[in-house]
């Protein structure tokens, strides 16, 4: 990875692209590693962590991982999914979070100098090309290490710099000596929401959008 100490960074992350790339390459984020790792290379001015939510149910798995997240230096982005019946009769949902991520990246991009994208989805690439042109340098963080690749071949080759998760893997893993003796029990960081003692949660896997989600009725 390369980058100068004086430039101001954010981290923009697709937050189920992520989940699914680490997932793919089989090793848990611990995200207070990941922000430490980021705060290194230089003077890191945010860190917006974007994810849909299911309103409607009662209790949801990704909501432990958000409450972390938002008391451990992220921002959280979220919004409700939606949910309807395509022409054969099946049921989607739909959390896409693309258009929020752009905008903010957009409105962002004049107090910064680097842009690291956390997301494969070839959608992004126009976004990059645009943050380029206004004088920005843009990282795309996904793999090339799964089959088939989790990045998009065009969204690579546009960015400034792609960095492979895998590459990264051991500076930002979680510690299996974490892991609760629960079946299912996972942690987000190496110190727990608000600060407190460990926090270790079920394991939380944020939405997909209905490209890869769908529930047949």
């Amino acid at each position: 990875m390369h980058f100068y100490q004086n430039e101001r960074i954010a981290l923009f992350i697709d937050g189920a692209n992520l989940y699914a790339t680490a997932k793919s390459l089989g090793f848990d984020i611990d995200y207070k590693r990941l922000l430490a790792l980021f705060r290194q290379k230089g003077q890191l001015v945010r860190a917006l962590y974007y994810t849909a939510l299911a309103e409607d149910q009662e209790y949801s798995s990704i909501r432990p991982l958000i409450d972390w997240l938002d008391y451990n230096g992220f921002t959280m982005v979220t919004k409700p999914t939606k949910e309807f019946t395509d022409a054969s009769g099946r049921r989607k949902i739909k959390g896409n979070m693309d258009i929020e991520l752009t905008v903010d990246a957009m409105r962002l991009a004049a107090n910064l100098d680097h842009i690291v994208l956390f997301s494969g989805d070839g959608d992004f690439r126009s976004l990059v090309a645009a943050l380029q042109q206004t004088g920005k340098r843009v990282s795309v963080v996904s793999t090339l290490q799964t089959q088939p690749p989790m990045v998009a071949d065009e969204l690579r080759r546009q960015a400034d710099q792609f960095i492979d998760l895998a590459d990264l893997e051991q500076l930002i893993c979680r510690d299996p000596a974490t892991r609760t003796g629960r079946e299912g029990g996972r942690s987000f960081g190496s110190s727990g929401a608000r600060g407190g003692a460990g926090y270790s949660p079920r394991e939380a896997a944020p939405f997909q959008d209905n490209d890869d989600l769908s529930e047949e009725v």
